[in-house]
């Protein structure tokens, strides 16, 4: 059982390390896709990964293309807070794929318009908030995922 977390052009450190953490956790697979906006030697990458990024699961792409040509034939969803469908309404699968976007801007347009079947969202239950923290949206959709997965 496993699923695989994607971040495409992830920009804060802290994030990415809790990420890490939690990949670890679940026994699941972290992509990171370049461009970082931070160097993997940052601390504060480090300090939210403690000493477990060593023992993570970890592949690195040089570019969004680069990912989706090796992965084209496998299941995706999306994550953005502009889909209208909800991460409870995702049949998830093993092996599948989570894809989020960067911290500032989420995933681009196109991409979601591409694959608006396969996107999805947290619903959100106020309206003074955007979107939830990466790591947080990451950590409910993983679990919500292996509870599917598990039953």
């Amino acid at each position: 059982m496993s699923l695989n977390l994607v971040l495409i052009e992830p920009e804060i450190p802290n994030n990415t390390g809790n990420i890490g953490r939690l990949a670890l956790g679940t026994g699941s697979t972290l992509h990171l896709v370049k461009p970082f906006g931070f160097e993997l030697t940052d601390k504060r990458l480090k300090r939210a990964g403690l000493d477990y990024w060593q023992h993570l699961n970890v592949i690195m792409y040089e570019n969004v293309h680069e990912f989706f040509e090796q992965h084209k034939d496998k299941k995706m969803v999306f994550f953005s807070a502009t889909a209208t469908k909800s991460h409870w309404e995702i049949n998830f699968e093993n092996d599948m794929f989570l894809v989020f976007g960067k911290e500032s801007v989420g995933l681009p347009k196109e991409l979601l318009q591409q694959n608006i079947e396969n996107t999805a969202k947290i619903p959100l239950y106020s309206e003074h908030i955007r979107s939830l923290n990466l790591a947080n949206a990451v950590a409910i959709t993983i679990y919500e995922g292996l509870r599917q997965i598990n039953l």
